[in-house]
Formats: structure tokens, sequence, C-alpha cells
């Protein structure tokens, strides 16, 4: 699987087809993937995409090609290896879930009175503080759709698309608040459990451990 971009872009290959062709469910095409593509497959995978997808972004970018007879010949070894390829993706996924589960990432922010915040933690923001403690790079995606606006310590699923339902605790306290609570010397608010109920996603990610450097869900490693 080819190198992505480096920490937080998510790389072109990690993006929905519906974040770039709103027109995407207009037509449809079979292709071959020859690489990992958010949410679609694992190279050697014969998959249906959007028509406008495949030919505007999956096939100039040599990221699959379309599933004609040549090129299902054409491309033989490599569809022997989708098997061998989503096995290594699962492997991934749950080694990565392993490493996240139950990690505490602590926000300090500013917020009014009534707790509420200036703003709001978003997934980004997660997931960018999951991979400074972790270097574990989560797709956004993944992490609950919720924004955070209150003061407080929620549970964050995060859907990995497999058997696996690792959860983040999120601590969102006042500016002034955190080195008391990092040292120990305050006790940290009620936790609250949020529901997630969007739709597990069938194939995306960004991590995978490796020793010296930042592992991604899909495979690939940003040096």
């Amino acid at each position: 699987m080819n190198e992505y971009a480096p920490l937080n872009i998510t790389p072109f290959s990690d993006m929905i087809a519906s974040d770039i062709y709103p027109w995407k469910d207009r037509a449809a095409m079979k292709v071959i993937l020859t690489d990992y593509v958010y949410k679609h497959g694992v190279a050697g995978e014969v998959v249906t995409v959007a028509d406008g997808f495949a030919r505007n972004f999956l096939l100039p970018r040599k990221l699959a090609m379309k599933a004609t007879a040549a090129n299902l010949d054409k491309v033989a070894d490599l569809r022997a290896k989708a098997v061998e390829n989503r096995a290594e993706l699962n492997t991934r996924l749950s080694e990565a879930s392993r490493q996240i589960d139950g990690v505490e990432l602590v926000f300090g922010v500013k917020a009014g009175n009534n707790n509420k915040l200036y703003g709001s933690i978003t997934t980004q923001m997660i997931a960018e503080a999951l991979l400074k403690k972790t270097g574990v790079d989560i797709n956004r995606r993944r992490i609950s759709e919720r924004p955070l606006r209150e003061l407080g310590r929620y549970r964050m699923p995060v859907r990995m698309g497999n058997d696996q339902s690792p959860s983040l605790d999120i601590v969102i306290l006042r500016e002034d608040e955190v080195a008391s609570y990092l040292a120990g010397q305050m006790k940290g608010p009620e936790l609250t459990e949020v529901v997630d109920e969007a739709p597990v996603p069938s194939v995306e990610f960004n991590d995978a451990p490796t020793s010296d450097s930042t592992t991604t869900t899909d495979g690939s490693t940003a040096e």
C-alpha cells in the first residue's frame, strides 16, 4: 500500500465520493481497486462506485481501473491478494483499537458561567490530540460526529468497521483547571456516554502502529 500524506492532512484516497462529487449517485461503474480507497475497499477488490467518482478521481489517479474482462485477467495476481490485503487491514484495525481504547484526552477551553463553550470540541481536534498522544492517526470520520459544546467528561465511541468497539474519554475543562486536574488535585467531571447512531463505515481508517513512525489505520505510514 502506498504512503499517504503525513500527519493530519487527509489524503485524496481517504476522501468520500460525496465530498468531491455530490452527483455521485447518478450513475455507477464497476472498477478494480489498485490501492486502498477510503470506504470502498482494498487493492484487488472489484467494487461499484459512482461513475463521476471513478472517471474524475479514481482512474486519473490510478487508484483503480475499469473492471473489463481484459483488465480482470491483467490484474489476476492483484485480485488474488485482495483477501490477504483485507486481512492485513483488519489486523491493523484491531491493533489500533487496542491502542486507543480508553485513552483520555484533556482539553482546556474558555467557557461561560453556564458551562457552555465558546465554540466546540470537534472530531478533527480529537483526532489530532489522539495522534499527538498515541501516534495513531484515526480518520476523524470514525469518531462520533456529535460536537461537544459543554464542559464535562465524555466517552466517545470510535467506529472501526469491525468487531472492535474502542472508546475515548474526552475531558473538557476550563483553561485554569487543566494543570490541577492533570496533577490529580481536583476531581474530574461526571461521565457522559455519547450515543453514536451513525452507520459503521465499511472500509476506512488512518492507523497501524510501527516503531518510529506515525501509524495510519488505512495501512499507510506517515513518516
